[in-house]
């Protein structure tokens, strides 16, 4: 399984992505944008179910699948085969990493579960993604994202209060940062094997996922006792940090220490508000956080969004508008970063993905390879792996494979 010349920090790992959606395809995404050689292996009749994800699309082809997977190389195999089960195998063998987001048991099923493929290759790193887990009660349980977001709390927290509806984050919060946390994971225990020559089991979740994003409001709960609500914009332990109405749009605005707060009070014209015994210390604010945003409110709507923001950037106020996605897709910070790049798709010339969020001064990230097409390069890997033409012709005739 010769990889294609790439550079970056992680160029030579051999990476087999048995994932499909979000988290799983995140992380070999991580990956596959730091080097490594990643085979993204779906099924020969539709592939990865994203690429039903349509619209939008460009030309057929799914927005949401090509954001998700770029940088990889796409094999199409019927793994209820034995051709395409063989095909896998192999691919296995040399790899350094698998990942898999299937429900519990299905790669089991398939002969493809950690202990026995551990046995053989007891190098590989195997990288299970999944709804809460591999153990504990809940481990049998399938999960999206949306479901994660209700068990974790993070539902309960997220919105504008009492009597509102429950509100989802609109990211897809959980299944990113699972695929993050997957790739942290992956990489510590490839460090591991560097040194003992030995893989393991990397598991995590999208439940996982979604209980670490609640840092603070856990802390306030295990302190406390008490589980906060939805506060809106606003922060559950420091305030003014929150958005606010200007004249003509939004501002967000974090006054989150003692000397933000001064030079905010000066910088809205507000000055006695400092001394006022209502908001003079953090621990007052909060008690009084209400009063506080109803004062700075009216007093933000006298602006605009732009006459605010340069007033308190000369005042040493962190602040910053609400942008829409389009908005900051044509930041001259997100463009000065390289976060949004164009790439070379092979059915549909150049597109335009998101960048690399980690800059490295040696060894850069780079996204050069657009999605893959389905199957588009089951030939080059099989080849790749030894089968022959005439082999080839027979595995994708077979239907085991796909091109």
């Amino acid at each position: 399984m010769s990889p294609p010349s790439r550079g970056g920090p992680l160029a030579g790992l051999r990476v087999v992505e048995f994932a499909h959606i979000m988290a799983g395809p995140t992380c070999g995404r991580m990956l596959a944008d730091m080097g490594a050689d990643v085979i993204k292996v779906e099924p020969v009749t539709e592939g990865d179910a994203t690429r039903g994800f349509r619209p939008p699309d460009l030309d057929g082809e799914s927005a949401a699948f090509m954001m998700l997977n770029r940088n990889k190389r796409g094999v199409a195999l019927d793994l209820k085969s034995e051709g395409g089960l063989e095909v896998a195998r192999q691919l296995i063998a040399r790899a350094d990493v698998l990942i898999e987001n299937h429900r519990p048991g299905t790669m089991e099923r398939l002969g493809l579960g950690y202990d026995l493929l551990s046995e053989t290759n007891p190098a590989l790193i195997y990288c299970e993604i999944s709804g809460f887990g591999r153990t504990g009660p809940m481990a049998h349980l399938g999960g999206f994202d949306l479901i994660s977001q209700g068990y974790s709390g993070i539902m309960s927290v997220t919105g504008e209060g009492e009597g509102r509806p429950p509100v989802k984050c609109a990211p897809p919060l959980t299944d990113i940062t699972a695929g993050i946390l997957a790739a942290m994971g992956i990489l510590a225990a490839y460090i591991e094997r560097l040194d003992t020559g030995k893989g393991q089991r990397v598991d995590t979740s999208l439940f996982e996922a979604g209980v670490t994003q609640s840092f603070w409001q856990a802390a306030v709960t295990l302190a406390t006792g008490v589980s906060p609500g939805p506060l809106g914009s606003a922060h559950p332990l420091t305030a003014p940090y929150q958005a606010f109405e200007t004249s003509d749009g939004w501002i967000t605005v974090g006054a989150s220490n003692q000397g933000t707060w001064h030079r905010l009070v000066e910088a809205v014209e507000l000055p006695e508000l400092a001394e006022d015994p209502r908001f003079r210390e953090n621990a007052d604010r909060m008690q009084h956080v209400d009063e506080l945003a109803s004062m700075l409110g009216e007093r933000f709507k006298t602006r605009s969004t732009t006459e605010w923001l340069a007033l308190l950037e000369e005042g040493g106020v962190p602040a910053g508008p609400v942008a829409s996605i389009g908005e900051m897709l044509k930041f001259p910070q997100t463009l000065a970063r390289d976060m949004v790049v164009e790439v070379e798709h092979s059915k549909l010339g150049p597109v335009h993905t998101l960048g690399f969020p980690v800059k490295f001064s040696v060894t850069p990230a780079s996204v050069d390879r657009g999605a893959p097409l389905l199957g588009e390069h089951t030939p080059g890997v099989l080849a790749d792996l030894g089968y022959t033409e005439d082999e080839i012709e027979e595995l994708i005739r077979s239907g085991a494979a796909r091109a």
